[in-house]
C-alpha cells in the first residue's frame, strides 16, 4: 500500500527528494551476559524468533516496536510501514478508549473530547452530498452517539494561531536588522514540512520558522489547560471540583496523517500529568471507516450543535477564515502587516501564479516600491525551489506559507478519495464546500479576546508564549539520505 503521509515524509519512489527506499531502523540495546558465548537465531514457522544458546536453551526474542517518538528522533524519515508506527494514533485506539470508558467505574472514566478540522468537514460533506454546517452537526451527533462528551471546531483554535502568526511577523519585520529569527518567516503549521526542515537543513531553515502553534496544538492547550480548569466533574459523577489534564482524552480529526507525528512531539507532552495535549489523531478517512463499522449513515443522523469551550464562545455552527484551504495564513498575515506596518487596508489580496498554481506570489507596492512580498509554496518540488533560493541568499520573500501536500490541506493524505477516480473534480468540490462556511477575522471571533485576558493573562504574556508557541529541534544523523547536497 502506498504511504499516506505527505510527500515530504515519504522515501520510497521519491528520487527527486532523497535516496529512495531508505530503510527505517531503530537501534536496539542488547544486554550481554558474561560467558554467554555465541548464540544462534532460530525462526519458527509463525515468524517468531528464538535465541538458541550453546547449551541448547531457547529464549523467545521480543519484536522491535517503532513508536512515533522513535520516528521523530530518527535521522532518517518515514517509510511505508505506518501500520507499525501508528499503534496509538488510530480510530481503533479511540474505540478502545470509548469501550473502556463505558465499562469503567465512574471515578475511573475519562472525559472524551473531539476537535474537528474544517478541512475534514469539507471532505465528508463532499462524500455525503451535505453542506458543511449540516455535516459538522451530524458528525457531532455521531461522536456523541459513540461516547464522546464534547465536540469542538478547530477553527476556533485557529483564531489564536493566526493572531500569533500576525504579531510574530510584524515583530520580526520591525527587528529584522538585529534579530536571530530572520526573514522570511516560514509558516510552520504543516508537520510534514517541519519534520523535513528539522531533519535536512536545520541550520538554514529553523531560524526562519514561525513559532506559532498549529490550530491542532493550540486546541490541545485549550482543552488540556483551559477547558480542564473550567469543566465541572459532575458529568463524570466524580466528587472533585476540576479535571486534571490526564483525566481528559483529546482526539482530533485531521486531513493529514502527518498530524499524528505532530501530536507525538515531546514539546506537546505534559510532564507533570504525563499526558499529551492531543492524545489521538484520526484522519477524515478513519472517521469514514468508523461510520461504516458502526453501521451509521451520516445523512440519516439528527444534527446536534457543536460545543463551546466556555460561556465566552458561541460555536453552534462551524466558522472559517479567508484565504485558502490551509488556514489562510498568508492572507491574514499579509493584511495585518499591511495595516500595522504601512497603514494600508487591503480590500482584496491578488495572487500571482508562478511556475504552477501551488507557487504563487502576493505583493504590496506603493509608489513603485515593493513593501511586502509574500508567497505560497505547496508540495515538495516547490519546497525544494524555496530551499534553493534560501541557500543562495536570493529569496525575495518576507513570508512564505509552506505546505507539504500539493494543493494544501484540503488535499491531505487523510482526506477521502474519489470513488470514481475523478480526484481533480473532487478537490474542486471540497474547496467549494470549504469556502461556503461563514468567515470571520480571528480577532473578531467571540471569546478570543476574552480568553486572551482571562486564560492567557494578556496578549504577549509568558503564559501566552508558553501555550501558543513552540520550538523546533535539529535532528542530526550521519549517513542519512537527507545529507545529500542539492
Amino acid at each position: 500500500m502506498a504511504s499516506l503521509f505527505s510527500g515530504a515524509l515519504q522515501l520510497t519512489d521519491l528520487d527527486d527528494f532523497i535516496g529512495p527506499s531508505q530503510d527505517c531502523i531503530k537501534p536496539m540495546k542488547v544486554d550481554k551476559k558474561p560467558g554467554s558465548g555465541v548464540a544462534k537465531i532460530h525462526i519458527e514457522d509463525d515468524g517468531s524468533y528464538f535465541q538458541v544458546s550453546q547449551d541448547g536453551g531457547m529464549r523467545k526474542l521480543e519484536k522491535a516496536k517503532i513508536s512515533l517518538n522513535d520516528c521523530l528522533a530518527c535521522s532518517g524519515c518515514i517509510t511505508s510501514a505506518e501500520s507499525v508506527l501508528i499503534t496509538q494514533q488510530s480510530h481503533e485506539e479511540l474505540r478502545k478508549i470509548l469501550n473502556a470508558n463505558k465499562a469503567a467505574e465512574p471515578d475511573h472514566r475519562k472525559l472524551v473530547v473531539a476537535s474537528v478540522s474544517p478541512q475534514s468537514v469539507a471532505s465528508l460533506a463532499a462524500r455525503f452530498q451535505l453542506n458543511p454546517t449540516d455535516t459538522a452537526r451530524k458528525l457531532t451527533s455521531f461522536f456523541k452517539k459513540i461516547g464522546v462528551h464534547y465536540v469542538f471546531d478547530t477553527a476556533f483554535s485557529r483564531n489564536f494561531s493566526l493572531i500569533e502568526s500576525q504579531r510574530e511577523f510584524v515583530q520580526r519585520f520591525r527587528s529584522q536588522a538585529d534579530s536571530r529569527q530572520a526573514l522570511p518567516v516560514l509558516a510552520s503549521t504543516c508537520p510534514g514540512w517541519i519534520c523535513y526542515a528539522e531533519k535536512t537543513h536545520s541550520s538554514l531553515l529553523l531560524p526562519h520558522l514561525s513559532t506559532a502553534r498549529s490550530p491542532q496544538q493550540v486546541m490541545g492547550a485549550l482543552v488540556k489547560d483551559f477547558f480542564a480548569q473550567q469543566q465541572d466533574r459532575a458529568r463524570l459523577r466524580v466528587p472533585v471540583q476540576h479535571l486534571t489534564p490526564d483525566r481528559l482524552y483529546h482526539v482530533t480529526v485531521m486531513p493529514c496523517y502527518d498530524k499524528k507525528l505532530e501530536a507525538s512531539r515531546p514539546d506537546f507532552f505534559n510532564q507533570e500529568f504525563q499526558t499529551r495535549d492531543v492524545d489521538c489523531v484520526i484522519t477524515t478517512g478513519e472517521v469514514f471507516r468508523l461510520l461504516e463499522e458502526e453501521g451509521v449513515s451520516l445523512p440519516d443522523l439528527e444534527p446536534a450543535p457543536l460545543d463551546a469551550l466556555s460561556s465566552y464562545v458561541s460555536a453552534e455552527e462551524p466558522t472559517s477564515h479567508r484565504g485558502g484551504g490551509s488556514g489562510g495564513y498568508l492572507e491574514h498575515v499579509f493584511r495585518h502587516a499591511a495595516r500595522e506596518l504601512f497603514g494600508i487596508d487591503m480590500a482584496e489580496v491578488t495572487y500571482k501564479p508562478l511556475r504552477n498554481k501551488d507557487f504563487q506570489e502576493v505583493t504590496l507596492e506603493r509608489d513603485g516600491q515593493v513593501l511586502l512580498h509574500f508567497a505560497t509554496a505547496y508540495g515538495f518540488r516547490n519546497i525544494q525551489n524555496l530551499v534553493q533560493k534560501l541557500k543562495r541568499g536570493r529569496c525575495p520573500y518576507h513570508y512564505v506559507e509552506v505546505m507539504a501536500c500539493p494543493s494544501g490541506c484540503l488535499n491531505g493524505g487523510g482526506q477521502l478519495g474519489a470513488p470514481d477516480g475523478r480526484s481533480k473534480e473532487l478537490l474542486q468540490q471540497v474547496g467549494q464546500l470549504y469556502r461556503e462556511v461563514r468567515t470571520q477575522l480571528p480577532e473578531d471571533a467571540p471569546g478570543v479576546l476574552e480568553l486572551y485576558g482571562h486564560w492567557l493573562q494578556g496578549e504577549g504574556s509568558d503564559k501566552a508564549s508558553r501555550l501558543l508557541h513552540t520550538r523546533y529541534h535539529a535532528v542530526e544523523g550521519a549517513g542519512s539520505g537527507f545529507s545529500i547536497k542539492w
